[in-house]
């Protein structure tokens, strides 16, 4: 048995909305929609990743979704020009990834990041 694909879903009441920040933010592309979903992807099938995040009690919120991305320099600006709320500031990590916090419509939270 080999597990092909992981999808997150995130709860939402406005699914127009989130559908249009991820495409807007990431560039998906819707390849389902319902009334009551909407699945966006890029055309490509991903690796597979699973993380599961202890919170500490910090100011610092544990993420929903982690997103690689090429450049993350680019999609904080873009984030930042759509006036997204950034909850955790562009920051190169020790741990060699640069990387930022956004809040979605929903009250998401998405670690978005390059490896450096």
């Amino acid at each position: 048995m080999t597990v092909k694909r992981i999808v997150a879903h995130l709860e939402t009441v406005d699914t127009a909305a989130l559908e249009a920040f991820y495409s807007d933010l990431f560039n998906l592309t819707p390849v389902m929609q319902m009334d009551w979903i909407s699945t966006m992807a890029n055309g490509e099938l991903g690796p597979i990743q699973i993380s599961a995040t202890r919170y500490e009690g910090g100011t610092v919120p544990v993420p929903r979704l982690s997103v690689e991305v090429d450049n993350v320099d680019a999609i904080h600006a873009k984030a930042t020009a759509m006036g997204a709320k950034i909850v955790y500031p562009l920051t190169e990590e020790p741990w060699s990834v640069r990387r930022f916090f956004v809040e979605d419509p929903a009250g998401h939270v998405l670690n978005v990041l390059s490896h450096t």
